[in-house]
């Protein structure tokens, strides 16, 4: 006896539910509708504006994923996001600019480079772990940033660093094409974090984070997992600094202080640590909430700044009461559900 239903013979609810079962086909989906957002902007739906700061944000959660890595699945914290990221965004702008190079070269140098301070991190990282982590990578950052400042013929110190728009395969991008490169990045870096962290490699450095004594015993090199660590979230941080480089067209040192590391901070703790969507949603939390939404309110978004120190509340709420950050919350939505009351008469124990 044939018990298949018209629908599964068809391959119709059967194939999509198996299709989608896989994380890449979400994530595909999910680069497919912010894609779309520019065609709302050419209809007069949406605010030039309005795709800016969506276009920024897609650039941070770039960084964000790589210190979500980097704190989520290792343990290990970083301060010196914004310093990596500005200089990915000046050696983008140099080679590309004043050496007239291509955009692959541009960004290849500009990816490696910051990769290789970040496996020197890396080996510091044996000898302090912690606090005094986070001040050497601040230290570096500041370093970094100071950098910027005065060496003026290569950043153009406190004049900052201008770029054109990049070039692909003989096509001068626009901003709308640029908004799509980004788009494609951050979607490829969404499949490539996942395809990580479900890894092999993903779950050692999982291991690192809940005790290093038995990672090590169960044969974890913790030099090897934490060079991988800090290099995977350096050469993040600079691929953020490229593309924010590629779609604001310019470069300032005031840009990449300690702040920003700060906000990218913030963007993970709020999307919650080892989450790929919810590190996404907390940078549009972090980036997007006060301009797109705190200042269309009518009586927060009347007062200048009012806006920014509501989303530090915010901010400071949901680390309260939702500690395992947005994506936490929205996992325990289904669980909250199945809770039944009880029954009339009686109180709950």
């Amino acid at each position: 006896m044939n018990d298949s239903s018209p629908s599964s013979s068809n391959g119709g609810p059967n194939l999509a539910a198996a299709l989608f079962h896989s994380a890449y086909p979400r994530f595909i989906l999910f680069g497919l509708l912010i894609a779309t957002l520019p065609l709302f902007s050419g209809l007069g739906l949406m605010k030039s504006s309005t795709l800016n700061y969506i276009g920024n944000v897609l650039v941070y959660a770039v960084a964000a994923l790589g210190l979500n890595l980097l704190l989520g699945y290792s343990g290990l914290i970083s301060l010196g996001t914004a310093g990596f990221m500005g200089l990915g965004s000046y050696i983008a702008a140099y080679v590309s600019k004043d050496m007239g190079m291509s955009f692959w070269a541009a960004l290849a140098t500009a990816v490696l480079i910051p990769t290789l301070i970040g496996l020197l991190i890396g080996l510091i990282s044996l000898r302090i772990e912690g606090i005094y982590l986070a001040i050497a990578t601040l230290c570096v950052s500041e370093i970094l940033l100071k950098s910027f400042e005065q060496a003026d013929s290569i950043t153009g110190g406190m004049q900052g660093k201008s770029v054109s728009y990049p070039v692909l395969f003989g096509h001068a991008f626009n901003r709308s094409s640029t908004y799509l490169m980004l788009v494609v990045v951050l979607t490829l870096v969404m499949m490539l974090t996942h395809s990580f962290v479900n890894g092999q490699k993903g779950r050692a450095l999982h291991a690192m984070r809940g005790s290093e004594v038995a990672a090590q015993a169960m044969g974890v090199n913790l030099l090897q997992y934490r060079l991988i660590a800090f290099s995977l979230a350096t050469a993040y941080s600079a691929l953020s600094g490229v593309l924010y480089v590629y779609f604001v067209k310019f470069s300032y040192p005031s840009v990449w202080n300690l702040n920003l590391s700060l906000y990218v901070l913030a963007a993970v703790v709020i999307g919650g640590l080892r989450s790929i969507y919810g590190t996404v949603v907390g940078t549009f939390v972090v980036w997007a909430v006060p301009d797109l939404i705190l200042k269309k309110l009518p009586v927060v978004g009347a007062i200048n700044g009012l806006p920014y120190i509501f989303n530090g509340l915010l901010i400071i709420v949901v680390i309260m009461f939702a500690p395992q950050g947005i994506s936490g919350l929205w996992l325990s939505i289904p669980a909250m559900k199945k809770k039944k009351l009880p029954p009339a008469g009686k109180e709950a124990v």
